[in-house]
């Protein structure tokens, strides 16, 4: 086959096919030419093709979410890597391995004022696990060395906390040299991992410390679909003296989970929740949406607080934490469900947590029954209305706020950014989750200014006909109408949520690149417009729900003192 002459390029392609990349996504350039032409012609890797960097980085972190496999980015030398920060910094907090990819000038060049001669090597360091910097050779040394190093970043970046890694590969001129190879055999370097867990002795142990009388919170974060782990936290919600609470990416669903947090918080007393307080709290995956929750167990302080899953670092975020169990979730409370089958002493712990769980959902919905046209009444008139064998992307800000109000829908996956909970890239990272996912449809919603932060998605090629994005059209950053920080200050409009100056084009943007468009106003014409939004899979849609933004702002603050209004008759 014909190949590029780089051996260090066709070395690196063979890398990645081994260790399980077969999708990666490239941003045209010159330097990474050689590159390119590797990938392009391996036939285990497919590739597509997207110009804006940021964009790609995005897409490429959408897709690996979704597919639970590596993807590689790559990109030319120069500001075109800086582009990636924003997705490998997401994908660092969300454990997801990308394998970045830059084509560098030769190391003597750097800072020589030629062309796209920036500091390039540990650019992205503090995002990584590891960094890495290949000189381009055929010396017989040199390719070892590069083979060698290939092997430690794939390792590194698919191994015990997985995470990105960046090469960056310092490629000489000429660039566009191609020679024809016979099948060519680089060296793979096999990693074998020991199975973790715990023994069945420790397991009854820890059994023993969080039986009755002891109340248990377990609190989970964002964190993949999983059935096994869903069946294991099912059976602890089980016991008397268990609750446990997920958020909507959580992607964990049972009747016996308190899945409205700051729903169930707001809705109860002060006394109430100190009368609930855990003695231990259990957390597993990523950081927490819910305020509501932090701010109650730094005040409860409970007595222990353990961590389970492998962490980069000692994370107390609550400012109680006891230990951490450095185990993957799906191994260990499966462990721990077994374990504490025969402790099951009564308590009234669980069945207390669900009271006031459906207490504050009673007061929930008679708030949004008698809540005018707002952000909130679109969210619960239509969130029910998505399949259910869906995948739903929220962006960051209110949308994944108010998905949080309404509660566990049943989807067959739910996530958002919130890795570092920016609000760049929401479009592009559903449009790779999209691709990923073939066997359903995939809903965003996002925000306008959300929406406006990440244009150039729209212009992607290949997106599924079955991808739909809702657009919260309130005024642009409607989040800062709502926190205290900035909701009183006389430059709100102008300098954070810019009612005036948001004002996306969207029909003009459908138009343009190929969706559907549809638009709703009100409560009336969202009902009307839904179905057919949602149905009609000829091209992608997009559906702008015009709110008012003060309304918008005031509602949801005042959702949080509905209790207040709202008395649940069948709880007095």
């Amino acid at each position: 086959m014909v190949n590029t002459l780089k051996d260090i390029c066709r070395d690196l392609a063979s890398q990645l096919s081994a260790r399980g990349v077969s999708f990666a996504i490239l941003s045209p350039g010159t330097r990474n030419a050689p590159l390119i032409m590797a990938l392009e012609r391996h036939s285990e890797i497919r590739t597509k093709v997207v110009v804006d960097e940021r964009s790609a980085a995005f897409m490429a972190l959408g897709y690996a979410a979704i597919s639970n496999e590596p993807v590689a980015i790559v990109c030319t030398s120069g500001t075109a890597l800086l582009n990636y920060a924003p997705a490998v910094a997401e994908a660092y907090y969300r454990k997801i391995p990308l394998i970045v990819i830059s084509a560098d000038r030769p190391m003597e060049w750097i800072d020589q004022d030629d062309s796209q001669t920036i500091r390039q090597f540990e650019a992205l360091g503090n995002f990584v696990k590891a960094s890495y910097n290949l000189p381009d050779s055929s010396e017989k040394n040199i390719k070892w060395y590069a083979n060698r190093q290939i092997n430690d970043a794939l390792t590194m970046a698919l191994s015990g906390r997985k995470a990105p890694v960046h090469i960056n590969i310092q490629l000489n001129e000429p660039l566009s040299e191609t020679s024809d190879f016979s099948e060519e055999k680089f060296r793979t370097v096999e990693l074998i991992q020991p199975a973790t867990s715990i023994s069945t002795a420790y397991a009854r142990q820890l059994g023993c410390r969080l039986a009755s009388p002891r109340k248990v919170m377990i609190i989970a974060g964002f964190i993949a679909p999983s059935p096994q782990l869903n069946k294991a936290l099912r059976r602890l919600a089980a016991l008397p003296n268990f609750i446990v609470f997920t958020e909507t990416i959580s992607n964990l669903h049972g009747k016996e989970f308190v899945s409205r947090i700051d729903t169930t918080l707001s809705g109860i007393s002060s006394e109430e929740r100190d009368n609930l307080a855990p003695d231990v709290v259990i957390t597993l995956g990523g950081a927490l949406v819910s305020r509501f929750v932090k701010t109650y167990l730094r005040k409860v302080k409970p007595k222990e607080h353990w961590h389970v899953g492998l962490s980069h670092t000692t994370v107390d975020c609550f400012q109680c934490l006891t230990t951490r169990i450095e185990i993957e979730p799906e191994i260990f409370f499966p462990q721990l469900a077994s374990a504490m089958q025969p402790h099951k002493s009564p308590s009234k712990y669980a069945d207390q947590w669900r009271i006031a769980r459906d207490k504050a959902i009673s007061t929930h919905q008679a708030y949004i029954s008698h809540a005018p046209w707002c952000d909130l009444k679109a969210f619960s008139i239509f969130m029910p209305k998505i399949p259910k064998g869906a995948n739903l992307q929220l962006s960051n800000g209110t949308s994944i706020r108010y998905a949080q109000l309404i509660g566990d829908c049943g989807f067959h996956r739910c996530d958002c950014n919130r890795g570092v909970s920016g609000i760049d890239g929401s479009t592009s990272t559903a449009i790779g989750a999209a691709l990923a996912y073939t066997s359903g449809m995939t809903v965003l919603i996002t925000g306008d200014m959300s929406a406006q932060y990440d244009l150039g998605a729209f212009a992607a090629d290949g997106i599924p006909d079955n991808f739909k994005i809702i657009v919260m059209c309130n005024g642009g950053g409607g989040i800062f109408r709502f926190i205290s920080t900035t909701s009183e200050l006389p430059e709100l409009e102008r300098n954070f949520a810019a009612a005036q100056s948001v004002r996306l084009p969207l029909e003009s943007l459908a138009n343009g690149f190929g969706f559907n468009y549809y638009n709703a106003a009100s409560e009336e014409e969202l009902r009307t417009v839904f179905p057919e939004f949602i149905e009609n899979n000829d091209k992608p849609s997009i559906l702008a729900i015009d709110t008012p933004p003060y309304v918008d702002a005031e509602v949801l603050k005042n959702y949080f003192k509905r209790s207040k209004k709202f008395k649940n008759k069948s709880y007095e």
